[in-house]
């Protein structure tokens, strides 16, 4: 696949090519240890996605990011925005509105984790979505592989009258939650006033998962003590800040104690 790519932002990054199902893309990975795969959100792999990446990658662990849409280490901007959600809008590998499937990307994903596995070792792998990739984390657990699933303010299907779906089929949904009661926790982030990642969504994920799913509501109404504006979204990366304690930074520094905590131990 050929990808433009910013070489400033990533240059500290490995980039090669992986192959599978007869798709191949650009990966993105640093460090060394059990991996992450880390999914970009909308509108691909920003300077903030490295950014987190490369904390991830301090803690002693091999981050995986691949290439999924838009131009790989380009800034945000409303033509960058534009230009990725043309490709994901016609591409077959994502299922946007649909209720009750899984995307196929992820099968590709799986495949990806299996052989980042086998070079990586560990006791399996993590995997953090953000935005349109949220719920690929979740869809990902249905292979033993995937120990550690983060779902950042997952926002697939992207419909009015799916809020409550998880974006994954019912026959995925099931082995899911038979990992779920095996022990695999699920973390996952949103805004309160997220409407692209409704409230609905991590209901019904408390409902299917029980005490396996952590879910972390972060106050973004007009009063909150922390100023997050009220189309607040990204969570890890373009809405974290940098003020101490503050409840994005306290979600980031439980994401990597989770990835070390699962993978390291």
């Amino acid at each position: 696949m050929n990808v433009r790519y910013n070489t400033t932002s990533l240059e500290d990054f490995e980039r090669e090519p992986f192959s599978t199902q007869g798709v191949t893309r650009d990966v993105y990975r640093m460090g060394h240890g059990p991996a992450v795969l880390i999914l970009s959100e909308m509108p691909g792999i920003t300077p903030l996605v490295a950014e987190f990446a490369r904390r991830v990658a301090a803690q002693g662990l091999r981050v995986v990011v691949p290439h999924l849409f838009g131009n790989d280490g380009a800034t945000p901007t409303l033509a960058q925005n534009l230009k990725a959600a043309a490709q994901v809008c016609v591409s077959r590998e994502f299922t946007l509105f649909a209720s009750g499937r899984s995307s196929p990307v992820t099968s590709w994903l799986r495949d990806l984790a299996r052989a980042e596995h086998e070079s990586n070792g560990g006791p399996g792998v993590g995997v953090v979505g953000m935005c349109l990739t949220g719920g690929f984390a979740l869809a990902m657990m249905v292979d033993p592989v995937v120990v550690a699933p983060v779902l950042s303010q997952p926002s697939l299907p992207a419909s009015p009258f799916a809020k409550s779906d998880l974006g994954v089929s019912a026959g995925d949904l099931e082995k899911i939650k038979r990992r779920a009661a095996d022990g695999v926790c699920v973390l996952a982030y949103r805004f309160t006033g997220d409407k692209k990642a409704p409230a609905e969504r991590f209901e019904r994920l408390r409902q299917e998962l029980g005490d396996a799913f952590i879910g972390v509501e972060i106050d973004s109404s007009p009063s909150n003590p922390w100023g997050y504006p009220a189309n607040a979204h990204s969570v890890l990366t373009e809405h974290l800040g940098d003020r101490a304690g503050s409840p994005t930074q306290q979600a980031l520094e439980q994401v990597l104690r989770f990835f070390v905590e699962r993978l390291k131990a």
